[in-house]
């Protein structure tokens, strides 16, 4: 199994190298970004919401425990911190570029699955009565009997986002990929039995399921909101850190793939030189033993010349006489 060489490619010696290479995938980050913003701001899909389905959406309207700008804390920055205090400490470049390139993949794809299903389904949340009629009055349509909302725009639209929940599928989606980075950096499955690895790897987990549960009990989410959030944050994440990196389960399972990539090229190269140098020696050996035999048989005909030419003359006198 190769170990990394500390120092030896740095965000300095080789940071610009390896983002060209990935030039087209921070492209396709910013345009993610651009479509998040797009998702938020599209009005969502009001589906029809009878007065006797309100009984069941009732819910006290309240704040989060969890507030919004808290997410990205723990989703993103958390995570990125580790990433940074890893590469801090090995100098790793290949590993610190695929593992912050994964991460933001992995939150922006969650995030934008999650607010284009958002604005496709239009789930009322559980306090969804209260957005709609402020004052607890309700008013329905004569002969569908469909709410008539009198709350405020803004309320009332983001009364309509309940599946799946965003603020769960971020969390996984940011602290799903921390957990699936640490156990391939601690070695969490290399069967040496050391549970307390898994107790690591976990932390993250029940982090982003406290987030979970906070929704629930905010009644701004079903149950179901937030299991299929958690469900979909996962999957991403998953698929997301095996693109740049081997399961946590190999044995290689520590670095990403670009590294052993650049490994097996650096020992390809230094192979190619060295049979080059090999062939150099070779083809000089034989041009030298082609010119030493050559040599060889030219005096070989020499001898042979002169020796044949006594017999020559004493033909040619013979026929004199």
């Amino acid at each position: 199994m190769p170990e990394i060489q500390l120092g030896a490619h740095t965000l300095r010696s080789h940071g610009a190298k390896v983002a060209r290479i990935h030039m087209h995938d921070w492209l396709i980050l910013l345009l993610l970004v651009v479509i998040e913003v797009i998702l938020n701001l599209i009005e969502p899909f009001h589906r029809f919401v009878g007065e006797e389905m309100m009984e069941d959406l009732k819910y006290p309207l309240q704040g989060n425990t969890v507030p919004i700008w808290a997410v990205p804390i723990l989703g993103i920055l958390l995570p990125l911190a580790i990433i940074l205090t890893y590469y801090i400490i090995r100098r790793d470049v290949y590993d610190f570029h695929h593992a912050m390139l994964g991460l933001l993949f992995s939150v922006l794809i969650t995030g934008v699955i999650t607010d284009a299903i958002k604005d496709a389904v239009g789930r009322p949340r559980p306090d969804f009565f209260w957005r709609c009629f402020p004052d607890g009055k309700g008013v329905f349509d004569p002969v569908t009997r469909n709410v008539m909302c009198t709350g405020l725009k803004s309320v009332i639209k983001e009364g309509h986002k309940s599946f799946p929940s965003g603020h769960t599928s971020w969390s996984f989606a940011g602290l799903g990929f921390l957990s699936l980075y640490l156990s391939g950096k601690i070695r969490a499955f290399d069967r040496g039995g050391h549970v307390a690895k898994l107790c690591i790897i976990v932390l993250p987990l029940l982090v982003a399921s406290l987030v979970g549960v906070s929704r629930v009990d905010d009644y701004w989410h079903h149950w179901q909101d937030v299991f299929a959030g958690g469900l979909l944050g996962l999957t991403v994440a998953s698929f997301c850190y095996l693109q740049f990196f081997p399961p946590p389960y190999d044995v290689d399972g520590w670095g990403p793939h670009a590294y052993f990539e650049m490994l097996a090229d650096s020992r390809n190269g230094t192979q190619s030189s060295a049979n080059s140098t090999s062939c150099l020696i070779v083809c000089q050996t034989e041009l030298d033993n082609v010119y030493a035999q050559s040599q060889h048989g030219m005096s070989s005909s020499e001898v042979r010349t002169r020796d044949t030419s006594p017999i020559l003359d004493e033909m040619e006198s013979g026929r004199r006489h």
